[in-house]
């Protein structure tokens, strides 16, 4: 027999490979220190910073792939911008950066979202695309409510239309950083008589463009939000009621790389 042959396939064995990896992969996740709802680059830098830190991570995304809206850039046109502060980020990542101007860096949009997405793999952190995070488990402790976990489905599932019960993850921390959106958050708010840790009690909602006071918001506003819930990235500033920032990212990054020190703080103890 040639050695250099491929040796013959079966199928079903293919089947049972990814099944079982598969489910061994879901099944390290029952349990999680920190589940991050939302793959854009505020989850995914605090996936890889919490992952590095040795932490058991869970990323969850509803589309098929990660980047958020880092993806596109800016109306499609997949270059993005950062400032000085923060473009550390995406250095230590491994993404070129090139000065455009004082103060004004740029990156490759589809670079930033493959590197970010493999430091955060790479490092341990458990991916879960095409998931839809559909509601939170809450539990009463001393001092009130918390959120103890979160209630997943397949994003098909959710897309048809389907009546399909989900299932359920524990976590110590859950990260909100569905974007502009707050998915997650506003089903908590909409389900449950509780009061964030907001001006109103409630969300503040997004304002207009305002990029210059937007980074710098988008970072203040990366906190708990509620016990056991964190905002981060433009779910932050949608809580709280500040502006979006378009197609610039630095504080995006470092919105994850904070929410990523503050947890893993609080978890150590």
């Amino acid at each position: 027999m040639n050695p250099n042959q491929p040796k013959p396939l079966d199928e079903r064995v293919i089947t049972e490979a990814i099944a079982d990896r598969y489910f061994a992969k879901f099944k390290s996740c029952l349990d999680l220190d920190v589940a991050i709802v939302g793959g854009g680059p505020s989850g995914l830098t605090a996936a890889w910073k919490l992952a590095s830190e040795g932490f058991n991570v869970g990323l969850f995304e509803r589309k098929l792939s990660l980047g958020g809206g880092m993806w596109g850039g800016g109306m499609t046109w997949n270059m993005v911008v950062v400032q000085e502060e923060s473009r550390h980020i995406l250095e230590e990542a491994g993404v070129p950066v090139e000065l455009y101007r004082d103060g004004y860096y740029t990156a490759d949009a589809v670079t930033c979202t493959t590197t970010l997405a493999s430091r955060a793999c790479v490092a341990g952190a458990k991916v879960f695309n095409c998931t839809t995070v559909e509601d939170v488990c809450i539990r009463e402790e001393a001092g009130g409510k918390r959120v103890t976990g979160l209630v997943i489905n397949s994003s098909p599932v959710e897309m048809a239309g389907l009546h399909i019960d989900p299932v359920v993850l524990g976590s110590k921390c859950l990260i909100e950083a569905t974007g502009h959106a707050t998915e997650v958050l506003k089903t908590l708010v909409r389900k449950n008589d509780v009061r964030l840790n907001t001006p109103s009690g409630g969300i503040e909602g997004e304002q207009s463009m305002w990029a210059e006071r937007a980074e710098t918001t988008t970072v203040d506003n990366t906190r708990e939000v509620f016990p056991g819930m964190w905002v981060a990235g433009m779910a932050a500033n949608a809580t709280y009621g500040s502006y979006r920032m378009g197609p610039i990212f630095g504080g995006m990054l470092l919105s994850g790389l904070k929410v990523a020190e503050e947890i893993a703080k609080q978890l150590r103890g």
